[in-house]
């Protein structure tokens, strides 16, 4: 594609309706007063492997006990 994604977003404006120019405006806008929230992974690397094996295993065999089966009288 030689388009650029700027082009791109601006030709599919062009064909829609006022109303959803203004929400497409608004979300953008939201974006750009977004805040960046969280830790970069590179920092979260120093703890890459610190929890032992058998730790591991428990909360594996947890998740697929408990959070693979579906309570339909939950709701």
């Amino acid at each position: 594609m030689n388009t650029s994604i700027i082009e791109e977003v601006v030709e599919q404006l062009k064909v829609m309706p006022q109303h959803l120019q203004w929400q497409v405006l608004e979300f953008v806008q939201s974006l750009v007063k977004a805040e960046v929230r969280g830790t970069p992974g590179q920092q979260l690397l120093r703890f890459a492997g610190s929890i032992p094996s058998d730790d591991l295993q428990l909360m594996r065999e947890a998740i697929e006990q408990d959070c693979e089966r579906v309570d339909v009288d939950e709701w």
